[in-house]
């Protein structure tokens, strides 16, 4: 049998790229509210974003004083599942926190 055939007789043309572009970076952000406990806060930065107790409390008082405040940045996929563990575990606490991205 012959490895020469007639359909697929041709050039291929192919092109490589030497550069790999990195994928696009998100900030997510948590933002204050009057309802929400700063020990909640404290409890998402360290089971959610793996914060240290020390960074958790800067975190949580930065939010509380200017309003938002920025827990990590990710590419979007993880952002994206951090900011929805976020609203599912203040919506099973009864809780309002409001977590959203922004390209970073």
């Amino acid at each position: 049998m012959s490895r020469f055939s007639p359909e697929t007789e041709g050039e291929v043309i192919s092109q490589t790229r030497d550069e790999v572009a990195e994928p696009p970076l998100y900030k997510v952000l948590l933002h204050n509210d009057d309802y929400t406990t700063m020990d909640f806060v404290v409890e998402v930065l360290t089971h959610v974003f793996h914060k240290a107790y020390e960074d958790a409390i800067r975190i949580m008082l930065n939010v509380h004083q200017n309003g938002v405040g920025v827990c990590g940045v990710y590419t979007y996929e993880i952002a994206e599942t951090k900011v929805e563990t976020i609203h599912e575990l203040a919506r099973e606490r009864g809780f309002p926190l409001k977590s959203s991205l922004e390209k970073a």
